[in-house]
């Protein structure tokens, strides 16, 4: 009896690790099935990611410090911001968009669903694609940035690894958001919802001026704090901005910019996850 007990156990085992390795291997086929139709729409995909950031980037880091109406750092303290913007907005739309659809009328997510994988996964594949398209996105701001400003380009080199982690970390913000957005929202309301949540994230998360710069408007200083963009913009800083008249640029303390990040990341993936179940099953 109890070899037939230690063979039955070692069978389910067997089992069960047969079902993780399928349900990872089908896992890594819908990414890479994902990437492969990015892939193919790699221009359109840069287009709708970098037109809007480039062009502020531009005006405000080109433009108005060129004729005298913004001090010749001004795009240095900037360019965080931007690549911050853009990562996390091409994640949202990565993951948002294509969601919308999907749980639309014809109920395309269903071919995911009938895969071996179990469901919270699916969504998991969803909000890791967006994080890959938004660290794309951001990564290619740097070469575009340098080319648009010229000698107002200015990023350290002595936290590469801090800003390579803060460019992930953004792009994974950005897409639990979108995860989240994409399973409450119905198509015939994305437009107005990207508005009207595009907008305050945009104007509050210190995309365009650095958070200790609004001590003298506390109110707003603090309302920007409930931004995982302004984390997100601050990181950045921390990582990319070099020191500026001999001293450091002060930013938000990084433990804090990981920790509120790391806990929006958790915090609205679960939520995400949660929404995305009860829209897909019945």
């Amino acid at each position: 009896m109890a070899d037939t007990a230690l063979t039955l156990e070692a069978l389910h085992t067997r089992r069960k690790a047969n079902r993780t390795a399928l349900a990872i291997n089908a896992f890594f086929a819908v990414l890479r099935r994902d990437m492969l139709v990015t892939a193919r729409e790699f221009v359109p995909f840069l287009l709708q990611a970098l037109m809007q950031p480039l062009f502020f980037l531009f005006i405000f880091g080109k433009v108005l410090p060129g004729i005298g109406l913004a001090s010749g750092n001004f795009a240095a303290l900037m360019l965080p911001g931007i690549v911050a913007l853009t990562g996390m907005i091409a994640a949202m739309q990565g993951v948002t968009l294509p969601l919308v659809l999907d749980l639309g009328y014809a109920r395309e997510i269903d071919d995911r669903l009938l895969s071996p994988l179990p469901v919270w996964w699916v969504a998991l594949e969803k909000v890791l694609f967006g994080a890959i398209r938004g660290a794309i996105a951001s990564s290619v701001i740097f070469p575009m940035g340098w080319w648009i400003l010229g000698s107002g380009f200015a990023v350290r080199g002595d936290r590469i690894p801090t800003l390579i982690g803060m460019v992930i970390l953004t792009g994974f913000v950005g897409s639990v958001i979108g995860l989240l957005m994409g399973t409450i929202i119905r198509p015939e309301h994305i437009s107005l919802m990207f508005t009207l949540i595009f907008t305050p994230l945009l104007f509050t998360g210190c995309t365009y001026y650095p958070w200790g710069a609004l001590s003298n408007i506390r109110w707003f200083q603090a309302i920007t704090l409930f931004n995982p963009l302004t984390y997100a913009s601050e990181g950045l800083r921390y990582a990319m901005v070099p020191p500026l008249g001999g001293h450091e640029f002060p930013t938000l303390s990084l433990h804090w910019i990981l920790f509120a990040l790391g806990v929006s990341v958790i915090i609205v993936f679960v939520m995400g996850a949660r929404t995305f179940h009860k829209r897909v099953v019945t």
